[in-house]
């Protein structure tokens, strides 16, 4: 058994039954050594869509997405891919080849720095020097990547030690970190006094970001809210922590946030901030967020806590465990009139659109796909005004929503939505992205093709960078600058050239009808929607 045989193994041993990347010589013993195992390589056509597909697929499973990639511009290009998954704590393990060990640092053909490239964005990086440490590292990774605050690890292996003989394979049954311990349990102590103080408030908010989701907090938090009846928002990551017509569930916050969700937020007394990093997307001026209430701010990560605003209580943990113990404490108090308040708050601050009819509403098209979809369905935005319309009117049901919110990289939707329904082949998968983002990513459509991945793509094309288009109209005065979009490709012969059934919506009176074929085709199939260029969110 050589290195790239035990790579392989050690993948086999974790359950690994994808890996998203694209060869080269620097990782071409790995890949050999694939072909011997039950694992499927699927080929991405560039390295940062690897990285994206494996966090879709990571995001939908709670298990590990893993991606490889070869030395230099491979590593290089698979960077914004790793950035993204760290800004949102995706877990992930990052495989790239390296050039021979004594020729590092020599400046060889396809050598780069990866390790030091990626140290700002993931929770952990090795550069494997001996073959006998192939089973440790790979261990210890992938623990690293799915614990704690979850992110990504990089493993890069020079292409020698992927050759050389190891003398004895024995994957480890358990991994023992000395400096790395994080937290589970939250604090006895501190989980009593936010019982306390749940008693005592009056207009009590929880603030839920992704790390309910990361911990598979979701069921337990329904049950919290709805036990002591306590209100919901969420922060972008967090959509999903609960049905969005569920009676305590207010919306998102921050800037494109929902005007009755914010105003939640100003009013409660008492507000647990759980797995979210109150980062300035969704509170803009932190500091306001603890004028004349109780701050309680639940994480995993305690550098979160404080980073941004300080707490009146710090809770570090799970935020499942936290929750679990907190509904075993005894908590008292009457939210009726705070309930009642924020209901008429959402019937009277609803967003007033005025969209042109010569268009299709994008708003109403995204309530209509939302209520024709599956409820175990997964919808995945992509970045820029296509993700602020999905983010306040998709309704999700059981179903998940998956976007690029830390970091906000264009072309995160079809990767990813790739990496959902590869996963998940039984559930209806839509990426929803503008047609700026669709550029960054159609070469995807290759992949899907290949592999048989049946996920579906609509784009609103406006024929604008529409999200910085909009920046320029409020800021520059409809000076616009390097935003016009044309010489964007016929669409209808983009879809004719991969093969897929192809859909065009021009007007609102056409929605309906043609989402119904577009829904039922079993086919991976692109959809094309008309949009106002001068529509604004």
């Amino acid at each position: 058994m050589n290195g790239a045989d035990a790579m392989v193994k050690c993948l086999e041993m974790e359950g690994v039954k994808a890996v998203f990347g694209y060869p080269g010589v620097a990782i071409c013993p790995f890949y050999n050594s694939i072909l011997d195992s039950e694992i499927e390589s699927v080929l991405v056509r560039t390295e940062q869509n690897a990285a994206h597909a494996a966090s879709g697929l990571a995001r939908v499973s709670g298990q590990v997405g893993v991606c490889a990639v070869t030395s230099g511009p491979g590593a290089t290009n698979l960077i914004t891919g790793i950035a993204t998954a760290f800004a949102d704590s995706i877990p992930m393990v990052c495989i790239t080849g390296q050039v021979n060990s004594e020729l590092i640092g020599s400046d060889v053909f396809q050598e780069a720095d990866i390790t030091g490239a990626v140290e700002s964005f993931v929770k952990y990086s090795y550069l494997v020097k001996d073959v006998e440490d192939i089973p440790r590292i790979f261990k210890e990774a992938f623990h690293i990547a799915n614990t704690g605050r979850k992110g990504p690890v990089l493993i890069d292996v020079p292409i020698d030690v992927q050759l050389a003989s190891i003398s004895k394979f024995k994957y480890p049954q358990e991994v023992k970190l000395r400096t790395y311990k994080p937290t589970v349990k939250g604090n006895m102590v501190q989980i009593k006094k936010v019982a306390k103080e749940l008693s005592k408030a009056k207009r009590p908010l929880i603030c839920a970001g992704g790390g309910v989701l990361l911990s598979d907090a979701k069921e337990v938090l329904y049950q919290f809210a709805h036990k002591y009846q306590v209100p919901v928002v969420s922060t972008m990551m967090g959509i999903g922590v609960m049905p969005t017509e569920d009676d305590m569930y207010f919306g998102m916050v921050g800037n494109n946030g929902h005007p009755y969700a914010n105003r939640a937020m100003n009013e409660c007394d008492l507000l647990l901030m759980v797995g979210a990093r109150v980062a300035d997307r969704a509170v803009n001026q932190p500091d306001l967020i603890i004028n004349n209430k109780v701050l309680v701010h639940i994480d995993v990560d305690p550098a979160e806590i404080g980073k941004n605003v300080g707490p009146h209580i710090p809770l570090v943990g799970d935020c499942k465990s936290i929750f679990e113990d907190l509904m075993e404490q005894e908590i008292t108090g009457d939210f009726t009139d705070w309930t009642e308040q924020l209901n008429y708050y959402e019937a009277t601050m609803q967003r007033k659109r005025n969209p042109s009819p010569a268009y299709v509403d994008p708003a109403a098209f995204i309530r209509t796909i939302s209520e024709m979809l599956p409820e175990d369905a997964v919808y995945v935005a992509d970045v820029g005004q296509n993700q602020i319309w999905s983010c306040n009117y998709h309704i999700v049901k059981k179903g998940h929503f998956l976007t690029s919110g830390g970091m906000g990289t264009m072309g995160y939707s079809i990767p990813a939505a790739m990496g959902a329904k590869y996963q998940c082949p039984e559930k209806e998968v839509v990426a929803v992205c503008g047609d700026g983002s669709f550029q960054m990513s159609m070469m995807e459509l290759a992949t899907m093709r290949q592999h048989g991945i049946r996920s579906k793509v609509i784009v609103l094309r406006n024929n604008y960078l529409g999200m910085v288009r909009q920046y320029q109209h409020f800021t520059y005065e409809d000076h616009y600058s390097v935003v016009d979009l044309t010489g964007s490709p016929d669409l209808s012969k983009i879809a004719a050239a991969y093969d897929m059934p192809y859909y065009l919506v021009e007007k609102n009176d056409q929605i309906e009808e043609k989402l119904k074929a577009f829904l039922q085709d079993d086919k991976a199939s692109l959809m094309e929607v008309v949009i106002d260029p001068m529509d604004l969110v």
